[in-house]
């Protein structure tokens, strides 16, 4: 579970919020949907969730944790895909996902079990010893993909985590997510691909200009079923409909 309390973040000396006085609960065994526009909040809120950024206000705690007052033991809960890629490229896809598990404490004989089902699952097995630095975008998110499961996380974030995958590895992520929602696990999914969010997602919230706008079950944000979450999102964060379906 994720708790989120009254959140602010403010950049520098903007007189404008990043995030303001934001509250959200994340429950067990749900896959969440978080969307929002360009400069909404989503990845500050992520960051200061997974203690990448301080909280100016409010509180964050993951599973009861607070993120603040026990980092390290907050961070043990997360599993986490971030937007940008990065990885250490020098190492082998090998030598980063055991990095990975040392300072996550993932005895050995657990890394190797799960790390051979992921790694066949996204076609990665036969790469193991290469370089990362040789693998093509897509290859570098599975890997990120497969080195946020190594713990088995309470809580897995994942920041935009289709983008550069191919039909087959996105298939397989979302069957992933679902799958670890299902074991009482709590999926925190942000993306702009709307039509995915409306497929895969429990409950759904929108956030534009640092602050919740929505949030509630699909069926509920959508009230009809005729309408879709791509219309429900551009109305809600001010966007032109008509201007849209030119």
């Amino acid at each position: 579970m994720i708790n989120i309390q009254n959140v602010s973040k403010t950049y520098g000396n903007s007189a404008k919020k990043a995030v303001d006085n934001l509250t959200l609960t994340v429950n067990d065994g749900e896959i969440f949907g978080f969307l929002g526009p360009n400069g909404a909040g989503k990845s500050t809120t992520i960051k200061m969730i997974c203690g990448i950024l301080s909280i100016d206000e409010g509180a964050i705690s993951i599973d009861g944790i607070d993120i603040s007052q026990n980092p390290i033991q907050a961070k043990k809960l997360l599993g986490f895909v971030p937007d940008t890629h990065e990885t250490y490229e020098n190492l082998t896809a090998n030598e980063y996902l055991n990095f990975v598990a040392t300072i996550y404490e993932v005895p050995s004989n657990q890394v190797k079990q799960r790390a051979e089902k992921l790694l066949t699952l996204f076609e990665l097995d036969k790469v193991l010893n290469n370089p990362i630095k040789t693998f093509s975008h897509g290859m570098k998110q599975k890997i990120l993909v497969v080195a946020s499961l190594l713990h088995n996380p309470k809580v897995w974030i994942l920041d935009e985590p289709l983008t550069g995958l191919d039909p087959q590895s996105a298939y397989q992520l979302k069957l992933l997510m679902r799958k670890h929602a299902d074991e009482g696990n709590t999926v925190f999914f942000s993306s702009h691909v709307i039509d995915v969010v409306e497929k895969v997602c429990d409950r759904i919230a929108i956030v534009d200009n640092g602050s919740l706008v929505v949030v509630d079950t699909l069926d509920k944000i959508r009230q009809n079923k005729d309408v879709s979450l791509e219309q429900v999102f551009l109305k809600v964060t001010g966007a032109n409909l008509e201007e849209n379906n030119d």
